[in-house]
């Protein structure tokens, strides 16, 4: 990675120039910066999470005023509905350079302003890791008071579906391999912890905790995880695959899911209507983002060899130039 010069863009008609302010890591980002999460044209700009400040604006837009806060979409071109083909292929970090430069030109209509409750860094969480986590629960789950979640480690979706779980009256369970994280989550509000190197049958106990199986799991491991994700759940369950952390392949055996009648859903991020309803629920019930730390904008090496040790609770952020 090398930081570079470049000169300032100006915004053509129904674009906006954002001066980004923060931006957070993602797993992905680190797939895509080791040459392991698809294949970009070089020189390439990373990262999908991030927030600024709209600086300027083109003709005809009306969407935003300059000075809004804002935080570009992950899909620029999801703005409401189910997936598709179509309203997924702009993908900031990904198909569409990313949100580590100073000065970023944009849609108009691909940003949403964030909560006004949220710093710069609290924001930058949110395109990507919440709104992964608000979609998973809330769109596909579609979870009730009552409910059991399971959510696997501490990294950021997991600690943002904790929070959300928790908000929408559910029992949640966390799994980790570290005694003092999983401290940190009972002060979030888990409602029960299980230490999977203790415990490496943590499927079997997370379910019977549950009494009979968990209804729904946020399935962030991949090959480490999944099979033990099909042991936890109940008959009727959901399952929501969102993570490789583990790997990208695994062997399950298929008759556990058609004979517990398991749903297994394999979700994206989401698109800005979910975006807005989440940032609207955020600020209404005064939910704060975990920040685990704060580097500088030179500094995103090192947070993601951090990353890469899974040294973090909840969510690293870089922060771009000092700013409230």
């Amino acid at each position: 990675m090398e930081l570079v010069e470049r000169p300032e863009p100006s915004p053509g008609p129904g674009q906006i120039v954002v001066r980004m302010r923060a931006a957070s890591l993602n797993y992905r980002d680190l797939l895509t910066v080791e040459g392991r999460g698809g294949s970009y044209k070089l020189p390439f700009i990373p990262f999908s999470d991030g927030a600024g400040e709209v600086a300027a604006l083109g003709e005809d837009v009306t969407r935003v005023a300059v000075g809004d806060r804002v935080c570009p979409m992950f899909f620029q071109s999801w703005f409401d509905g189910r997936p598709s083909a179509g309203n997924r292929r702009l993908a900031l970090g990904g198909t569409r350079p990313g949100v580590l430069q100073e000065l970023m030109v944009l849609d108009a209509e691909g940003v949403s302003r964030f909560p006004s409750t949220l710093t710069f860094e609290q924001a930058a969480t949110l395109p990507c890791a919440a709104l992964t986590a608000w979609r998973a629960l809330f769109e596909e789950a579609r979870i009730r008071p009552g409910d059991t979640v399971l959510v696997q480690g501490t990294g950021g979706v997991s600690i943002f579906a904790l929070q959300f779980a928790k908000l929408a009256g559910a029992a949640v369970i966390v799994t980790s391999s570290s005694d003092e994280k999983l401290e940190r989550a009972k002060a979030l509000g888990a409602d029960h912890t299980i230490n999977y190197r203790s415990v490496p049958e943590w499927g079997k106990a997370a379910a019977d905790w549950a009494g009979g199986g968990v209804g729904h799991i946020v399935e962030v491991g991949g090959t480490d995880t999944l099979q033990q994700s099909i042991e936890a759940a109940q008959v009727g369950g959901t399952i929501l695959v969102i993570g490789v952390l583990s790997g990208f392949s695994q062997k399950i055996l298929i008759p556990s899911i058609f004979g517990k009648n398991l749903h297994v859903i394999g979700l994206s991020v989401g698109s800005r209507r979910m975006f807005e309803n989440m940032a609207a629920a955020i600020e209404r019930n005064r939910i704060k983002p975990v920040v685990d730390r704060t580097v500088a904008f030179d500094a995103v090496p090192e947070a993601l060899k951090l990353m890469q040790k899974g040294g973090h609770f909840g969510k690293i952020a870089v922060q771009f130039s000092p700013t409230s």
